[in-house]
């Protein structure tokens, strides 16, 4: 037997259980904040097809940020955008911190990464490509510490529109 093939093994064996445990997810995208910072008038869209008007999902944002990132927030403008121009405008605060300064987020090194529930039991209205866009909303121009900003959908155990 070559020595390699047991750690080949695991290898497929832990990327098959990791699989196996995100089942639901529909799309999972982040996009990069360049290095000089994300100013107050960029957006990050992301287009996401949807298939099933009856499902319900859970949408999360992520956020990649540094440890030395100077608020315990982020206040985010976040538009969807459905197949035929309606939109959805709303805003929403993200607690990267507890009130101790404990981050929120995991990670290795200077760079923490966060996810968290946007909207749950969320249902399309309509099968198409939704548009989301997110604009920082700090009362900063521009705002540094934030590497990547990342949309997440997955399927909701409810189904029917909610």
């Amino acid at each position: 037997m070559n020595p390699k093939t047991p750690a080949l093994f695991l290898l497929l064996l832990s990327l098959t259980a990791f699989t196996a445990c995100d089942s639901g997810r529909v799309f999972d995208q982040y996009q990069k904040i360049g290095n000089s910072g994300w100013h107050k008038d960029s957006l990050v869209v992301f287009t996401i097809p949807v298939t099933d008007s009856l499902q319900n999902y859970h949408l999360q944002i992520q956020i990649r940020h540094e440890k030395n990132y100077e608020y315990s927030n982020l206040w985010l403008f976040v538009e969807i955008t459905q197949p035929g121009g309606k939109m959805i405008r709303d805003t929403f605060e993200l607690a990267l911190a507890e009130p101790s300064g404990r981050w929120l987020g995991e990670g290795l090194g200077g760079i923490l990464t966060l996810q968290t529930n946007y909207k749950r039991n969320f249902w399309f209205p309509v099968a198409g490509e939704y548009s989301i866009s997110i604009q920082q909303g700090m009362r900063k121009e521009v705002l540094t510490g934030i590497h990547d900003v990342g949309v997440r959908l997955e399927k909701s155990k409810i189904s029917g529109k909610k």
